[in-house]
This record gives structure tokens, sequence and C-alpha cells, in this order.
């Protein structure tokens, strides 16, 4: 999916612009095809050559806007 191809890699920031991660996978529902959430890595060198391992997973709901980086709702929204 070309909505995929272009979120992997954008900075995923919280509510107070912080940043949390980067976008290393999209997780989609097949049938509906619809973005269920987002797979987050940590970033750094260690994530470039594969040897990080911590993932954070983050449910397409909590997105507020896309666009250069992803910003997420606060708890209050």
């Amino acid at each position: 999916m070309r909505i995929v191809e272009e979120m992997v890699g954008k900075e995923v920031l919280d509510s107070s612009a912080k940043v949390i991660g980067k976008v290393k996978d999209v997780e989609v529902d097949i049938e509906s095809q619809a973005i269920e959430s987002l797979v987050l890595g940590k970033g750094g060198i260690s994530e470039g050559l594969g040897l990080s391992k911590g993932e954070t997973i983050v449910p397409y709901e909590m997105v507020k806007k896309i666009g250069d980086k992803i910003l997420l709702k606060g708890p209050e929204e």
C-alpha cells in the first residue's frame, strides 16, 4: 500500500511534541485494508543495523495528524 510506504520512517511525536520513535512497520487489516496500528522503533545506529528489538505498538486510533511527522492525541482527546 502506498500510504504504508509513505508512513514508514516518519518520526512519531506524543501530544507534547516529544519524539517517541520512528515508524518501523504498519499493521493493516487485509480484508478491510484499514490501518490497525503503527510499530515504532526507538531509532539510532543499533536500529539501523537491525540489532535493536525495542518496539512500541501504537493503535491507529491514537493518531491525531499525519504530515512530515505523525502527531499522537493526548490523554484528554
